[in-house]
């Protein structure tokens, strides 16, 4: 007895066809961004842990902090939530976090990148590791991932490998340095490429070209923050030389023109003295246009252009190593101090920031 033009044997070929199609899709949807995840719990905490290294505010109102070995918190609907490798983070030394423009969180740790959808980590260091060259055309809101000698582009769905440094620089196989390796980026608001570099300066590139800024002690130790005001000035923070700004065709060193570098530092003999601003790690701006510095041996330091103040523990500041400045939804900036607490300046002092 033969099936095949039964209404029986029909419908069993459409539902495998039905089948494979969705085996297909899944395949493909496999090797994008994942959607879905378990429900993620974590665990209840009632402080925050040591090594504070970031705090990110999304527009939801949860607040997001990293630390340097003990993962990830979020306060969220006057709740405190700590999230470790336990939950699936790749690594509980976590340096930074990134949201994209689909509302998903990235943590670049030690030990590599970590994405959370809403409620589940996914461990997705091989991907950018691997990532394919190609042409880039980055946009606001892409986010950048340093890993060796790369660095890689993510626009919301792919990922993008290239490299800023000259086809002339081939190091030794056994050569650990990694002059251009990327301390930190951004997207200016003419779509050029910032880099602050470990020891090249700041690297500008548009996508095909680069242009590096290594003049008035800008290449002299690494540059760990990059940071665009309100009026479109760059502004540069470096660990030794200062705090330097650039208006698209001067670069200027703030720090040397007023006087308050640390010669000695820059030298190797790690002096440390208190009423510098060589070793700038963070830069912000508050809602009313004032710029504010964070060092990370000296304090936290305001310039409104013309003038520069600095604010130490006598006017609140829980320490004098400022990791981070962060701006919240409020426009209030947070000022993560010595690794341990997060202060707000309400006009006269810091105050301790607390989450209850």
């Amino acid at each position: 007895m033969t099936y095949h033009n039964s209404p029986f044997f029909l419908f069993i070929i459409l539902i495998l066809c039905l089948t494979c199609t969705s085996c297909s899709a899944q395949d493909k949807h496999s090797q994008t961004l994942p959607q879905f995840g378990r429900i993620l719990l974590g665990e209840p905490a009632t402080s925050l842990g040591k090594n504070i290294d970031c705090i990110l505010q999304l527009n939801n109102g949860d607040y997001w902090i990293a630390t340097n070995g003990d993962g990830v918190y979020r306060y969220s609907q006057s709740m405190l939530t700590h999230f470790t490798t336990k939950d699936g983070l790749v690594s509980d030394f976590v340096l930074g976090i990134q949201e994209d423009i689909h509302g998903r969180l990235w943590f670049t740790t030690r030990d590599g990148i970590s994405l959370f959808d809403g409620l589940q980590f996914f461990t997705y260091t091989d991907s950018i590791k691997n990532a394919k060259s190609g042409p880039l055309n980055a946009q606001k809101g892409g986010l950048f991932f340093g890993l060796g000698r790369n660095i890689c582009y993510f626009d919301g769905g792919t990922f993008t490998s290239f490299v800023i440094h000259p086809d002339t620089y081939k190091p030794h196989r056994f050569d650990n340095s990694r002059p251009y390796s990327v301390y930190s980026s951004l997207i200016d608001k003419n779509g050029i490429m910032v880099f602050g570099t470990e020891s090249k300066g700041v690297c500008l590139f548009d996508g095909k070209k680069n242009t590096y800024l290594t003049e008035k002690l800008l290449a002299s130790a690494a540059v760990r923050t990059v940071f665009q005001d309100s009026k479109g000035i760059l502004w540069f923070g470096n660990n030794g030389g200062g705090l330097f700004s650039y208006d698209g065709k001067k670069l200027r060193n703030i720090t040397e023109e007023h006087h308050l570098g640390n010669p000695d530092f820059l030298k190797k003999l790690d002096t440390q003295k208190d009423n510098t601003l060589a070793r700038v790690f963070s830069i912000n701006e508050d809602k009313n246009g004032l710029l504010w510095i964070g060092t990370i041996d000296a304090g936290v330091w305001s310039y409104d252009g013309t003038n520069l103040k600095q604010y130490t523990e006598k006017d609140g500041l829980t320490g004098k190593a400022i990791w981070t400045i962060s701006k919240n939804n409020a426009g209030d900036l947070l000022f993560v101090t010595n690794g341990e607490k997060i202060c707000r300046f309400d006009g006269e002092r810091f105050k301790e920031f607390g989450f209850h």
